[in-house]
Order: C-alpha cells, then structure tokens, then sequence
C-alpha cells in the first residue's frame, strides 16, 4: 500500500499522484504542465498497460490533460469521474488533442522548407477519441466499490462544474486506510457552483495549496470593479480584452455580464456587445446547462426555477468560425471580448492581443490565476513589449486584474477546509503550489493545527500501512537536454516519440537500481540483454 508522488509536486500544474493498493495500479489525475517547469518528474512507475484504473478530481488539462496519452501506451482501465467531469472531458482533451494537432502541422508546414526533421504531436485526435471511450461516471456522494479491497466517493469542491474531492478506502493485507486527495478547492461564494464540502476523516490527506501563501482578503464587489473597467475603457472608445479559461471562468463572466445587463450599470453604452470568442467555451456552456440541478448552487436554481437562464443575456455574441472570430477585430465599437487561452498560451486570444495590446485605449482585462513563466504573467508583471505569431507587439493598453476573482480558495479558505477533519489525519501531504509556497503552506499545517505535514518532491514513496517514508527524494531543476546529455536553451520542442524514449531511459535506470541486489547470474543476463539492445541501435 504505497503512494508516489509523480506530478505537481513543488509545482503548480501536471497533477498526478501513483497509488498502489490491493493488487492494484491507480492514477489519481493524470495531467499536463503548463507554464514554467520548475522541477523533473518522475515517469510512471509502471508501463500505461500496467495501470488498472485512474482517478480523476476534475476536467481541468493540467489534471486530465495528460491522460490520452495513456490510450496511446497501452492502457485498457476505466477512469472514474463525476458526470460533469466526464462531459467537460469529452470537449477539453478533443480540444487539446486538436491543439497538437494544429502545432504539429504548423511546424511541419515551416520546416517542411527548412529541411527540419518532422515534428511528432504530443498526441492525436485518435488518442483523445480512444480514451474517452473508457470514461465511467460515479455521481457525487456514491460509495462505488471499484474492486475487492477500494471504495472511492467523489465529494463537490466547488473548483469547477463536477470537481470533486476523492476519498479512496483501502483494504490491504487486512490494514485498512481511507486516504483523501483533495483536488482543487473552491473559492467560497462563487458564482454557479456550491462551496466546498466539508470530508469528516481521513487516515492520510494530499492537499492542494496553490494560495497557501496569500489571502484573496474582504470578498470584492465583483460586478462594481467591472463595471468600473469596462465603463472607463469604453468612454475611451477602447475594447475590453478578457482572457479566460473557457470552462468554468468564462461561464462565470456571463453570469456577471448578464447582472450588469440587467440592472444597466454601464451608463451610455446600453447596448454594448459581449463577444464569447471560444468554440470551447459555447461547448462548455452548454455542458453548465445540461448540469444544472447536480452541480449548481442555491441563487442559480432559484434564477432558473423563475425561468432566468443565469448565463444567458441579449447582446451576448458568439464566435464559432476563425472567420466570425477575425470579424470581431473590425467592429469599431466598444465591446467585450472573452476569448481563451486564460494564461494567453494558446488560442484566438492570442489574435485578440495582438490587435488591442498596442491601442492605449484598450484594456486586457486578467480573471485568473497567471502561471509563473506564462504570456499573461509576464503580461501582468509590466512587461512593455511581447511577442505575437513570432511579431514584436508593444503594450500601450491599460493591463488590470480583477482582485479577488478566483476559482481556488485562499490561505484562509485551504485551512478551513482542512479544519472540517474531525481528527488530525496522520499525515498531510501538500502538493499542487509554487515551489515555496508548498513548503510554507505545510508549515502552517503543523502551526495552526498541529498536523504531521510534509510537502514532497517528484519521486517521493510512502507506506500507508506502515505510515513511513519508503523514499524521500530533493527536487532536480528541470534542464532541457540535448541527445548527449548536455543542457540547452532550444525554442523546439523535441518530438513525442523521442520524450517518450528518454522517459524509458530514465524508467530503465530505476528497474536497474531496483535490480541491484539479484544474484551476480541474474545481474549478468540483464547486463547481457541491454548491450544486446545497444548493439542493434548504437550507430
């Protein structure tokens, strides 16, 4: 009964957590970095085929947006989410899928006359496809038992439509250990969704603590700071630029959009336009719809039961076709623009910023959390000048950030949760933070509630039956390497295909020190096999 810490460990995103428990291999999320890669991870412990089931916290890719991956290595298992996560799943991993796609062809496309060796996307469309197909929905509040020996029940955190809390019971060996993975947890008094929800025990808790450092402070008036940016930024004759993530902070703008609509808060501009600029998002918006009664919080079904849709407004504007998304940028009146990426990465808000950045008297409105290393974080950091589709663009519009906004709790909300335990858990593990953050956050564990907390580093082993650590690993830096070894600065990513071979390589060194006390005839034999191996590639 062991659990080893893969992803997100010291880091803010790529989530993914490796237990192992009667008889069984399971992931609990599987999800892609994003932003900056402060440390190496770990491969896998065991090959994809290797692994029995995964368990999924939320839709949200650096959670789930490594998991076609597995279809395309071999797994066969189940993944058990809630049914909202099932759904945003179905459109988020296409999406992402496509985005590799699209990449790999545009870099094909430029190096084709170059010469350059073809670029191999992360996965494909097929990839997505197939490992959608091995989703199964657990609805909240369920004890589902997956085999002899686990339980799991998914409990709202109120991150986004469908996040959920894990809590897994083990069996083992006759030892019995409820372990809790906390996923991300809501910032109370959102919009749509409920508030977190309280779990009683636990024997072990791995916790998120992306805002374990700071206080989101007094809860803001969040319709009167908008309206105060759109108001001056349209009295200019600007547009108001918002990137954001297309599940979850987009529908939350509507809902704020469609109060501020209502109640005629923007004076002598009435029939402003708001352009959701995301065929992603209009996808997801539906989804929110379809999810009404299971995930939504108490305000939005009393708007809907007196037939208000609360995301729904006149002036509200779609954009599907890149040629609906383009016209936007020619309509010379004041409009709202949301468009994703939420971290400016990808996706037409890259097309959005480079027609508003340099106006003066426009303004990039930020609503989420910017990853360290990120377009939007450098943006909101002062940067004056970026680059667009390999373009230099100066930044004259007005960069602001709505205080307050977030879809994770803050310090005071992380330690509230975690004072919801009735008994102190024997360990916490504090995960999913900056690299700082995590060590401080498990600090404030043990000061303010007297809890046994540790944050690990990529590789970490722990004995939930006997409460030990098997390995305790320091975090690597993470360097990009060429095919000798040595580190380099290279604007091109190296294709899949090759990642894939050095994570074997890296996979293979740890059967070897695994291997290290078998009998000299033994050690041999592998030694022989693997130079055998050699010869047939070394060239």
């Amino acid at each position: 009964m062991k659990l080893t810490f893969i992803g997100a460990d010291h880091e803010v995103t790529g989530s993914c957590h490796f237990l192992e428990a009667a008889g069984k291999n399971i992931l609990i999320d599987y999800g892609m970095e994003q932003g900056k890669n402060t440390y190496e991870n770990m491969p896998l412990p065991v090959k994809a085929s290797k692994i029995d089931y995964v368990f999924l916290t939320h839709a949200h890719i650096d959670h789930s947006g490594n998991l076609p991956l597995l279809a395309m290595e071999g797994f066969s298992g189940q993944i058990f989410a809630t049914p909202a996560t099932c759904d945003l799943c179905d459109i988020m991993l296409r999406d992402s899928a496509g985005i590799q796609e699209f990449e790999a062809e545009w870099r094909n496309r430029k190096g084709k006359r170059k010469g350059d060796a073809p670029f191999v996307p992360y996965y494909t469309m097929a990839d997505a496809e197939r490992i959608l197909r091995q989703f199964e929905e657990i609805p909240y509040g369920v004890i589902a038992e997956i085999c002899p020996g686990i339980e799991l029940r998914f409990t709202d955190v109120g991150h986004l439509l469908g996040s959920a809390t894990i809590e897994v019971w083990v069996v083992e060996d006759g030892v019995r250990r409820k372990i809790v993975f906390s996923g991300d947890i809501g910032n109370a008094g959102q919009p749509l969704v409920r508030d977190p929800q309280l779990i009683g025990d636990a024997d072990y808790v791995v916790m998120e603590s992306t805002y374990g450092d700071r206080s989101h402070g007094p809860q803001e008036d969040y319709i009167s700071k908008l309206v105060e940016v759109v108001q001056r930024t349209f009295d200019r004759g600007g547009n108001v630029v918002i990137p954001s993530f297309a599940v979850g902070r987009t529908q939350e703008m509507l809902y704020f959009f469609r109060q501020i609509k209502e109640r005629g808060l923007i004076k002598n501009h009435d029939d402003f336009e708001v352009y959701m600029d995301s065929p992603l998002a209009l996808k997801a918006t539906d989804i929110f719809n379809d999810h009404t009664y299971d995930c939504f919080n108490d305000e939005a079904l009393e708007l809907l039961n007196a037939g208000i849709n609360p995301i729904g407004f006149p002036g509200l504007r779609h954009a599907t076709t890149p040629d609906e998304s383009k016209e936007i940028n020619f309509i010379s009146k004041p409009k709202v623009i949301i468009s994703a990426s939420g971290m400016c990465e990808a996706g037409r808000i890259k097309h959005h910023l480079k027609h508003n950045l340099w106006r003066a008297d426009s303004t990039i409105l930020f609503v989420g959390y910017q990853a360290e290393g990120t377009l939007g974080r450098r943006l909101l950091e002062g940067a004056e000048e970026v680059k667009l589709f390999n373009e230099p663009v100066t930044v004259a519009a007005e960069i602001c950030q709505l205080p307050g906004i977030s879809a994770h709790a803050d310090r005071e909300g992380l330690l509230e949760w975690a004072a919801g335990f009735r008994e102190k858990p024997l360990k916490c593990f504090v995960v999913h933070g900056e690299d700082a953050v995590t060590a401080s956050f498990a600090e404030l564990l043990r000061e303010r509630l007297g809890w046994d907390a540790m944050a690990p580093y990529s590789g970490t082993i722990y004995d939930l039956a006997a409460d030990c650590t098997v390995k305790e690993t320091v975090g690597i830096p993470f360097v990009k390497r060429d095919a000798e070894g040595n580190p380099i600065i290279a604007k091109e990513r190296a294709s899949a295909p090759y990642l894939r071979l050095e994570k074997t390589a890296e996979r293979l060194m740890a059967v070897i020190r695994m291997n290290r006390g078998l009998s000299n005839k033994d050690l041999a034999k592998f030694a022989d096999q693997l130079n055998a191996l050699c010869d047939k590639w070394e060239r």
